[in-house]
């Protein structure tokens, strides 16, 4: 589990246990024990499975994918995946390749609704970029932690330099949120529109040792 789940959860606990002494019934502390209930259950973070093959570019997120789409940007032509996180989805964020974190970018914005494509552009949101390494060597991935309508934090733990291996925890997005993952346009996609994934495990899209930089 995240930390701030045992932060939001027994902190709920305490304030439940505090109402059924000062009230001397259970009724008060209903509420509290909801919530509690809900933030230790969102805030969960099971072990996955991360696929060793070369070249592989695995979901930063849990969550449905809504858009696969090719865009022209400074850096050439991308494919991009679309993955909106609701509510009742595992909200930590795990590196899609093996690499460097060449750029890290945060942004303040406002909390349109993850499903708005203006929220890709216009949220809070923090953009990452991570050149491969190892077996991830010669492909560039960035991706996008994007807050959502009931999203008000991002977290990111790392830093520009540091080096992370595929499918590792690198940060969260609390509640509602999207995630936005641009790989190179040669790479083979794994995953169609109405497609469910997971952080760390869910293939997004494969290279060949022929079609890296």
């Amino acid at each position: 589990m995240v930390r701030d789940g045992y932060i939001y959860g027994l902190s709920l606990l305490a304030v439940a246990a505090a109402l059924r002494w000062a009230t001397g019934s259970w009724v008060w502390a209903v509420a509290p024990l909801v919530l509690a209930a809900f933030f230790l259950w969102f805030f969960r973070d099971p072990r996955r499975a991360i696929p060793g093959g070369e070249g592989l570019i695995v979901s930063p997120g849990d969550g449905l994918v809504t858009e696969t789409a090719s865009i022209s940007t400074a850096a050439g032509l991308r494919l991009r995946v679309s993955i909106f996180l609701s509510v009742f989805d595992v909200h930590v964020n795990r590196a899609p390749i093996g690499g460097v974190l060449s750029r890290v970018v945060y942004q303040k914005g406002k909390y349109l609704n993850a499903l708005n494509p203006a929220s890709a552009e216009r949220n809070e949101q923090n953009t990452v970029t991570v050149r491969g390494a190892g077996k991830d060597q010669g492909i560039e991935v960035t991706f996008k932690q994007i807050a959502g309508l009931l999203a008000r934090r991002i977290v990111f733990k790392l830093s520009e330099g540091q080096t992370v291996e595929r499918g590792q925890r690198v940060g969260l997005i609390k509640f509602g949120s999207r995630v936005d993952v641009l790989f190179p346009a040669e790479a083979v996609l794994r995953v169609k529109v109405g497609d469910r994934v997971k952080g760390g495990s869910s293939v997004l899209a494969a290279m060949s040792p022929g079609d890296r930089t």
